[in-house]
């Protein structure tokens, strides 16, 4: 075998190698050996070399191995050099940046800390609005209800007065203002039906802003306790693990213009409808104030009506009462008249007998004795007389019954009127404002 292949060749540098100082400087056999001349390379030689190296070999061979040496340990200084120096930089990097972490954190925190409190404080804003529309809300249900004890009055009132009798079935001023009175309540029932379903809603708006709200709240308050575990973790935690892809950027992540805007988008929501329910409770408030007062206003006009008609219906009957006591006297007096008529008449037939029974006996009288003589013309006379006095006497009865018929006649009438008259006040007086006394009162109307 040639020594080419018993010999490692080992590859360095003698530029490096004088470069870092190298206390072993190559010799004339390292040089020849450098060159590539192997002074026992003949083939004359072979068969003596075969497990053996030459003095050459053997240098450069001690040589590698020291240089070999030098290099590693020159190596390992310098690594350990430049560990020091990276471990200082990056102690130093990593304590800045773990304190920039902190601090960034507890910015984090604070942010966090000023939502919640926006959100906790906008949550008890809707809940009170929401509590305060909720009473309004009652008020409007109990101001409706209030409301069915005017109609039934009034329909009552109307239906009560189509049972007046005769004249007395007249379209008043009473039958004017109740019927104006129906008509109002209608329309303050669907007015007040109206503002109840607006509240309705608006409670619904007020409770869906709170949820939204509370789950914003809840999301922070959540993010606030990792947050704040993850600013108390420190170099000395015993509760820290690794988490291998844990830097990794989630792709549901929004970036911190987008959290913002999402909790601002959501006060805005919540101020709205604060804002809503507020305006919502004034008019409710002014409802239920002008419907109350429209309500007694008319109430006190339809009272006003029945008083006025019963003052009415009472001077009338109370004229009726005063004619029919006349008519009652006349009446009697007719009578009176009519019974010493008939007696007048009575006493003239007697006399009207003499006359006629004389005037008969001398008709008698013979031959020439038939004269028309003072007594006879007496005679004629007295029963002309007694027959016009008679005449004048029966044709005076036959009025005096005929006015009797009439008075007769007006009495009727007039206690018939007088029947109705009672019956209307009856109805008026008796039955309908004593009815409209359970009218509700104004704080009964407002819903209190």
């Amino acid at each position: 075998m040639s020594s080419e292949v018993l010999v490692p060749r080992h590859n360095f540098d003698s530029r490096s190698v004088a470069q870092a100082g190298d206390p072993f400087p190559p010799t004339d056999a390292e040089a020849t050996f450098k060159e590539g001349f192997y002074p026992s390379s003949g083939l004359a030689t072979a068969g003596y070399r075969s497990a053996k190296y030459s003095p050459e070999e053997w240098h450069i061979n001690n040589f590698s191995t020291l240089h070999q040496a030098v290099t590693d340990r020159n190596n390992a200084e310098r690594i350990c050099h430049d560990s020091k120096t990276l471990y200082k930089e990056t102690e130093a990097g990593t304590l800045h940046t773990q304190a920039e972490g902190t601090r960034h954190l507890g910015e984090r925190l604070q942010h966090i800390h000023f939502w919640k409190s926006e959100l906790q404080r906008h949550i008890e804003k809707l809940v009170a609005e929401t509590d305060l529309l909720l009473q309004q809300k009652r008020r409007l249900l109990k101001s409706l209800d209030a409301t069915e004890i005017p109609f039934a009055i009034a329909t009552d009132n109307l239906t009560c007065r189509e049972r007046r009798l005769g004249p007395d079935l007249v379209k008043d001023r009473v039958e004017e203002e109740l019927l104006k009175e129906v008509e109002l309540i209608s329309s303050i029932q669907a007015l007040l039906k109206r503002t109840l379903s607006q509240a309705v809603n608006q409670i619904k708006c007020n409770r869906d802003a709170k949820q939204t709200l509370e789950l914003d709240w809840s999301d922070k308050y959540q993010a606030y306790s990792l947050d704040d575990q993850c600013g108390r973790y420190n170099n000395m935690s015993t509760d820290t693990q690794y988490h291998p892809n844990s830097d990794n950027l989630q792709d549901q992540l929004c970036n911190r213009d987008e959290w913002v805007s999402f909790t601002q988008d959501n006060l805005s929501v919540a101020q709205r409808e604060e804002q809503a329910s507020v305006e919502l409770r004034l008019l409710v408030e002014r409802v239920l104030q002008e419907t109350a007062e429209d309500l007694r206003v008319q109430c006190s006009n339809v009272d006003q009506a029945f008083s006025q008609r019963c003052l009415q219906l009472t001077e009338a009957k109370t004229q009726l009462q005063l004619h029919l006591t006349q008519i009652l006297d006349q009446i009697g007096a007719q009578e009176r008249n009519i019974v010493s008529l008939q007696q007048a008449l009575y006493d003239k037939e007697a006399p009207l007998r003499v006359a006629q029974s004389r005037l008969h006996q001398r008709s008698h009288r013979p031959h020439m004795e038939l004269c028309r003589d003072t007594p006879q013309f007496s005679l004629v006379g007295e029963v002309g007389q007694i027959s016009q006095t008679m005449s004048s006497l029966q044709q005076q009865l036959s009025a005096a019954r005929s006015s009797l018929s009439h008075l007769e006649e007006s009495r009727m009438v007039l206690e018939k009127d007088i029947g109705c008259k009672t019956h209307s006040l009856l109805i008026d007086r008796d039955k309908c404002m004593s009815h409209r006394t359970r009218y509700p009162t104004f704080i009964a109307l407002s819903g209190y």
